[in-house]
C-alpha cells in the first residue's frame, strides 16, 4: 500500500516548462517525480525526441569544436601541423555543424530503440507504464545530462585539471543512472527489483551478445592468420 502511496501522482496546477522539467527530474530523485511526469499531458515520444535531439546536438557539437581543437593543438607541437586538412579551425567549424547534426539524429534513434527495450522489459516485469510516458520521463534525464556532459567534456581538455573534469563526470553517469532506475520505477509503479533489472539486463544482454561476437571474430581471426602462416611455412620448406 505504502510502495502505491509513493507511486501515485499528484495532480498538477498546469503545465510545466521544459526547464523546470528537466529541473524537477535531475533534482528531485524519487518515484513520484516520475509518476507526475508520466501522468501528464505533455508525455509524448515526439517531445522526447525533439529533447534528446537537442541536448546531443549540442553535446556533439561542443565536443567537435573543443576535442577537434585539443587534437589540432597536439599535432601541431609535435610538427604536424602542416598535415591538418582543411586549414585548421575552419575544418573543425564545419566538422562540428556538419557531423554534429548526423551523430545527433543516430543517438537519438538509439535512444529511442534503447526506451523500447527498457519498456518491454518493463512490461515482462508487470509495468504499467507506456512507451511515450518512459521515453518522456527519460528524455527528461538524458538531454540535460547530455548537454552538461558536452560542456564538461570541452573543460577536460584543459591541462592538468581537465582530469578532475572527467572524474565528475564519471560520478555524475552513477547519478543518471540511478535516476533511470528511478524514472522506469514511477513510470511503471512497481519495485525496485523490476525497475533496476528493466534498465539493466538490456545492457548486460547487449554487453554479453557483443563478447560473444567479439570471442568469435577473434577466434576466426586467428584460425585465418594461422593458416596464411602455416601455408607459408609449407610454401618456404624445400
Amino acid at each position: 500500500m505504502s510502495n502505491q502511496m509513493s507511486n501515485a501522482p499528484m495532480m498538477q496546477s498546469g503545465p510545466t516548462s521544459v526547464f523546470q522539467t528537466w529541473i524537477n527530474a535531475l533534482t528531485k530523485p524519487n518515484e513520484r517525480t516520475f509518476a507526475e511526469m508520466a501522468a501528464s499531458p505533455q508525455a509524448k515520444a515526439m517531445t522526447a525526441y525533439l529533447w534528446v535531439l537537442v541536448g546531443f546536438l549540442i553535446e556533439l557539437v561542443v565536443a567537435f569544436l573543443f576535442q577537434g581543437s585539443a587534437m589540432r593543438s597536439v599535432l601541431e607541437q609535435r610538427g604536424y601541423g602542416d598535415q591538418i586538412p582543411g586549414g585548421g579551425i575552419g575544418f573543425t567549424l564545419i566538422s562540428a555543424l556538419c557531423g554534429g547534426p548526423v551523430f545527433a539524429v543516430i543517438a537519438t534513434i538509439f535512444f529511442a530503440i534503447g526506451v523500447a527495450i527498457i519498456q518491454w522489459v518493463a512490461k515482462m516485469f508487470g509495468g504499467k507504464g507506456t512507451f511515450d510516458q518512459a521515453a518522456y520521463c527519460l528524455a527528461a534525464i538524458a538531454a540535460p545530462y547530455a548537454i552538461v556532459a558536452g560542456l564538461f567534456s570541452a573543460l577536460s581538455a584543459i591541462p592538468f585539471v581537465g582530469f578532475c573534469f572527467r572524474i565528475v563526470l564519471g560520478l555524475a553517469g552513477l547519478y543518471i543512472l540511478f535516476l533511470q532506475i528511478t524514472a522506469v520505477k514511477g513510470v511503471n509503479q512497481f519495485g525496485w527489483g523490476q525497475a533496476a533489472g528493466s534498465v539493466l539486463l538490456p545492457g548486460l544482454v547487449i554487453f554479453l551478445v557483443c563478447c560473444c561476437l567479439a570471442f568469435a571474430v577473434s577466434l576466426a581471426t586467428g584460425a585465418a592468420i594461422g593458416n596464411i602462416f602455416s601455408s607459408i611455412n609449407q610454401s618456404l620448406v624445400p
